[in-house]
């Protein structure tokens, strides 16, 4: 016992307080750890155990902030950097095997010659396929410094044995800009999947482009975009806006509001613009729309976005973790909170929001939306009507359309059946394929998927295990091969030419270019 009470009283010497008192909770954190660290009855990893506690004590704030360890930290902002050093693919990882997508033009692997659809087998000697492997792992296999070297083992189709390259890695790009394209004679298309140091000169790149096709009116995809860099989300609003107008501000307890404002006139500032958005879209995605919408500059078509306005700093801590710390919120130019409610400590409720949504109707039905009036905010030049609450919402709702939504093609996509049957068909016809449609518009004017390609794939399907059932197949008919040919032309071409034939399935897309064609666009905006 005396033992015991010696050092109780060399803690409270290093800690003093008074029993029943408060005491500074930084001090108490620091007395908890310590009282873990020597007393604890088994050997601890006490690194661990302090990222257990910061993640703890994040939780209790908001969805939002977060800590991530040094490997986490590093593919966390890989994307949004630009660049990484690695092989330059893009692949697929099925049933345990890596398929090669595609190769990045001018990138190592196809400078080595390897080919879509090739199957990576390992990677210096390490084995990545055939074995249960995350495709972090993959990628980190993948990946290295530059100049580094990756020598890989690949089987083909076609080919006998084992293929082997040398593959030293380079700093490979990584896109923003999924796709773009004239979607007719007038219409420009650009996809952006996320807001990067190099998105605006990616999207500036494609306009220049379109601009010569004829464009003179434009449709900006930021579906499924959960956002990224509120620079690139400033620049791009620049764009469509005359000088002085506003985009953003934001404000925090403890932060002073700061608001952005276009600085210059922008080059598209008189040019139809509409964008399209869905409940995946987030934070600078949110950010863009809500800057056009309140400037009243541009058509919002779609679902209510996500509802993502909290702004994070983050804070690099010196082993390479990160905590990201909520510190401000966005608001649109009228005022509006971007944010969505959520409960402190409770990140369950909040990860199931979009399922909320959709029992409730809200994805199928624009009425389904209730908004208190004290939400109500109005645009800041057409006074139209505009709501608060979480999220933007469009200006032409389209509801959500699962009808070829079958379990049967669910399973063609999760197994990877469609992929893999794509691959197959080029690997035999590649030459043939590339003769025929010398150019992706002829490839998406005459090529047809056929019904012995639907049957084979339904056999291959069956093959692997996915039962056929006549009546979903043929409610999906339409979905299957669309999607298909969609795939067959990626391979061919470039991801531009997927979604040209994709497109065409999303009633989002159809309702954007609807609206630019019907008169709809002015109406709104008049």
């Amino acid at each position: 016992m005396k033992k015991i009470y010696c050092i109780i009283a060399t803690l409270l010497s290093v800690f003093p307080t008074v029993w029943g008192q408060q005491f500074d909770p930084q001090r108490k954190i620091r007395f908890a750890e310590q009282i873990i660290e020597n007393y604890y009855v088994d050997t601890l990893d006490m690194n661990h155990v302090v990222e257990e506690g910061i993640i703890a004590m994040l939780k209790t704030l908001d969805p939002h902030s977060t800590y991530t360890n040094a490997a986490e930290t590093k593919e966390l902002t890989e994307p949004l950097a630009g660049n990484f050093s690695g092989i330059g693919i893009q692949f697929n990882q099925l049933q345990d095997t890596i398929y090669v997508i595609q190769t990045i033009a001018g990138g190592p692997s196809e400078k080595c010659g390897i080919v879509a659809s090739d199957r990576i087998i390992s990677s210096n000697d390490t084995i990545l396929s055939g074995v249960k492997m995350t495709q972090s792992d993959i990628r980190r296999h993948l990946r290295g410094p530059k100049n580094s070297v990756a020598n890989l083992k690949v089987l083909r189709k076609g080919v006998k044995d084992t293929l082997e390259f040398r593959v030293v890695r380079d700093d490979i790009p990584i896109y923003s800009v999924d796709a773009s394209y004239m979607a007719d004679d007038n219409t420009g298309y650009i996809r952006v999947s996320r807001f990067a140091e190099t998105t605006p000169k990616e999207v500036a790149e494609a306009l220049q482009k379109l601009v010569k096709a004829g464009m003179t009116d434009l449709i900006l995809d930021l579906q499924d975009n959960g956002g990224g860099y509120l620079g690139a989300a400033y620049q791009l609003s620049e764009l469509f806006l005359e000088n002085g107008a506003p985009i953003v501000y934001t404000e925090g307890v403890r932060m002073p509001a700061k608001h952005y404002l276009s600085e210059t006139d922008g080059p598209l500032r008189n040019i139809p613009v509409v964008v399209l958005v869905n409940q995946y879209s987030a934070s600078a995605s949110e950010i863009l729309s809500g800057a056009l919408q309140d400037n009243d500059r541009g058509v919002i078509v779609g679902r209510r976005t996500f509802g993502k306005g909290l702004v994070q700093r983050p804070f690099p801590l010196p082993d390479g973790s990160m905590i990201r710390l909520t510190t401000m919120r966005y608001y649109t130019p009228s005022g509006r909170s971007i944010q969505k409610p959520y409960t402190s400590g409770d990140p369950d409720s909040y990860r199931e929001d979009i399922l909320d949504r959709f029992k409730s109707g809200e994805l199928m039905n624009a009425d389904s939306i209730q908004f208190a009036d004290s939400l109500l905010y109005h645009t800041l030049r057409l006074k139209r009507p505009v709501y608060g609450g979480g999220g933007i919402m469009p200006d032409r709702f389209v509801a959500l359309d699962t009808t070829q939504y079958t379990p049967y093609y669910h399973s063609l996509v999760a197994k990877g059946i469609m992929t893999r049957y794509a691959d197959n068909y080029i690997v035999d016809r590649r030459k043939e394929l590339k003769s025929e449609y010398k150019t992706e518009d002829r490839f998406i004017d005459r090529f047809e998927v056929t019904e012995p390609m639907m049957q084979g794939l339904v056999d291959f399907a069956t093959s692997e295990g996915v039962e056929f059932n006549e009546e979903e197949y043929q409610q999906s008919y339409n979905m299957i091969a669309t999607i298909l040919k969609a795939i067959i032309g990626r391979d061919l071409f470039t991801q531009s030419t997927y979604f040209r034939v994709a497109n065409s399935l999303n009633p989002i897309y159809v309702k954007g270019l609807e609206t630019l064609n019907d008169g709809s666009y002015h109406k709104i905006l008049r």
